[in-house]
């Protein structure tokens, strides 16, 4: 029963600085030289976590075709989602959001809270799985920091994600405070997607733990590629690279020291 409190803890947080990011936004708006930091920064641990943390776990317990499956199912649903229903991350696409986007939002919400819905689940079970994985672990102290790296690198990407979602909101016309609210509604299918973890993932095998894992890595990848390469083409290059290089190292060396301890 402990370990499911740390899971609702973890997601809570995470449902949290979500919110917070879109209040803040919503309250006293955000420039995109600020987003575009704080967009970079939060792909390079994205992209961090899923090569220092979730593959190389996953490669210790699953064959290397069952590895690439798992990876490239995860990129490839989020691709289609974006490709035909919305794209799933407003933080990782908000250089999309200009002002005509923002003009039709009646025209785009169900598709933008359909993909945001799946996007924030899939945050939310990422958390339970990376959780339980831990509690399968050999090795205490790379369990731990499967954990705790996992953690580290959603609730950075919480921060950005609310703030694009607030500012697109308050530029469709909501008041601040139906921002505010839509906000927390969307980004509730974490809490959701906590809830389904600590519900169906008791019990699995260590596999099949990897194997969702490794799924939400390939998510993760097309995240940091599409939110990097999105920044790069609008912005300057060099804000862009230097916060991505941070979250990258930020995830590299808190493995790093993890594994050590």
């Amino acid at each position: 029963m402990q370990e499911h409190w740390i899971t609702i803890g973890q997601v809570t947080l995470a449902f949290g600085l979500a919110v917070a990011g879109g209040a803040a936004s919503a309250m006293s708006g955000v420039t995109h030289k600020r987003l575009c930091a704080l967009i970079s920064l939060a792909a390079g641990t994205l992209l961090g976590v899923t090569v220092f943390t979730i593959v190389p776990e996953a490669w210790s317990v699953l064959p290397s075709w069952e590895l690439a499956l798992a990876v490239g199912s995860g990129y490839v649903v989020f691709h289609l989602i974006s490709k035909y229903v919305f794209h799933v991350c407003p933080a990782c696409a908000a250089s999309h959001f200009d002002e005509a986007t923002t003009h039709r939002f009646s025209e785009i919400a169900s598709g933008l809270v359909i993909a945001l819905a799946i996007h924030s689940t899939l945050d939310g079970l990422a958390l339970a799985a990376g959780h339980q994985c831990g509690g399968h672990g050999h090795d205490h102290g790379h369990a731990h920091g499967m954990d705790l790296s996992l953690v580290l690198a959603i609730c950075i990407h919480k921060v950005p994600e609310g703030l694009a979602l607030g500012a697109l909101l308050l530029g469709a016309g909501f008041k601040k405070m139906t921002a505010v609210l839509w906000v927390a509604a969307v980004e509730a299918t974490t809490l959701l997607g906590g809830a389904l973890g600590i519900w169906l993932l008791p019990g699995v095998s260590a596999q099949w733990l990897n194997a969702v894992l490794a799924h939400v890595g390939g998510g993760f990848l097309y995240l940091a590629i599409h939110a990097v390469f999105g920044e790069l083409l609008k912005h300057g290059k060099k804000r862009v690279l230097v916060n991505f290089g941070i979250g990258v190292a930020l995830m590299a060396g808190l493995n790093a020291v993890l594994k050590a301890w």
